[in-house]
């Protein structure tokens, strides 16, 4: 488990960079008979924006758009298009540079009729035909695969969660600890993404930084003998910071801008994903923890290797602590 932590943290800096990768959204529904309102919105993360570049083959893109805004959040852009009849009907939508990326792209296309597509385009599936009139419903794994890939690529929430193991261990304290967890970020995944609270993206992910820390001086504590809160409550130091990680996952739907008909779903197979990417997670670390006891005939409960209980603490620090700084400073710039 040693080993997997500190692969995780070495790559941590770029994948947490990777992890703030919202996905983009393109949207497209007409309003009136004959007349459509585009959307393209993109993440950015600090002062750069992901390199993509949507097209359409009927060229509706290639126009000056309406709106365009740049925020510290994301890019985008607007058009309002008076378009024959048929509409979008047989064109095809394609993102350059998509591949390149780990982002996702949801598309949402509505005709005044009621047809239209919902769908995921990702680094494997680039472009889609959108044959409106033949459009099959979306897939109801596509937010779920969302949410287990978005979980799997947080290196910041993945280490969170690994440095609870470590303090708590094996056992009813770890099932508590986790479900704890996992109600707090649920609360906050909806109430952030349905927009009944509000807070800050860039001061969250300085805070997610900041409980990764105190989990790494809980761990030293508790190497010294010492119990903490954390060790000694695992589950209300597990539900506190849960609901900070959720408005971490909140952000990758809410900044976004999905339709509004689609949150509800959205919410519910994106939270699953995210479960289920945790869960599979910790059963990784609990099935090395297992193997490194039979290898080394250790007791989990009594005595780790002097390396897991010395280094892993620490290594979580360095991770948090250059994590919180970069992430601070961004709170302020």
């Amino acid at each position: 488990m040693l080993v997997l932590l500190l692969v995780l943290l070495a790559f941590g800096p770029q994948a947490a960079s990777a992890h703030e990768v919202r996905p983009a959204l393109f949207q497209a529904v007409e309003t009136v008979p004959g007349r459509w309102q585009v959307t393209w919105k993109q993440p950015v993360m600090g002062d750069r924006a992901v390199r993509l570049e949507p097209h359409l083959s009927n060229g509706w893109l290639a126009k000056t758009p309406l709106r365009e805004e740049l925020t510290s959040s994301y890019y985008l852009r607007r058009w309002s298009i008076k378009a024959p009849s048929g509409g979008l009907d047989g064109a095809r939508f394609s993102v350059g540079g998509l591949d390149g990326t780990i982002t996702d792209v949801i598309v949402h296309v509505r005709s005044r009729s009621g047809t239209g597509i919902d769908t995921i385009l990702r680094r494997d599936r680039t472009a889609i035909d959108l044959a409106l009139t033949q459009a099959p419903p979306m897939a109801v794994p596509a937010y779920f695969r969302l949410g287990v890939e978005h979980i799997l690529s947080g290196i910041d929430h993945l280490a969170f969660v690994a440095g609870l193991v470590l303090l708590v261990g094996a056992g009813r304290r770890l099932i508590g600890a986790i479900t704890a967890f996992t109600v707090a970020h649920s609360v906050t995944l909806a109430a952030g993404t349905l927009g009944w609270v509000h807070a800050p993206a860039a001061t969250i992910e300085a805070l997610i930084a900041w409980s990764i820390l105190f989990l790494a001086f809980e761990l030293t504590r508790k190497d010294g003998g010492a119990k903490g809160i954390t060790a000694r409550l695992p589950w209300i130091a597990a539900f506190a910071f849960g609901l900070l990680h959720g408005f971490g996952f909140a952000g990758a739907l809410a900044e976004t801008g999905l339709p509004h008909q689609e949150i509800p779903v959205a919410l519910l197979l994106f939270n699953l994903g995210v479960e289920a990417g945790q869960l599979f997670f910790v059963g990784v670390l609990l099935a090395l923890a297992w193997t490194w006891r039979r290898i080394a005939r250790a007791d989990w409960r009594g005595a780790e290797p002097v390396m897991l209980r010395k280094v892993a603490p620490y290594a979580l620090g360095c991770y948090a602590g250059f994590l919180f700084v970069e992430r601070t400073a961004r709170v302020f710039t």
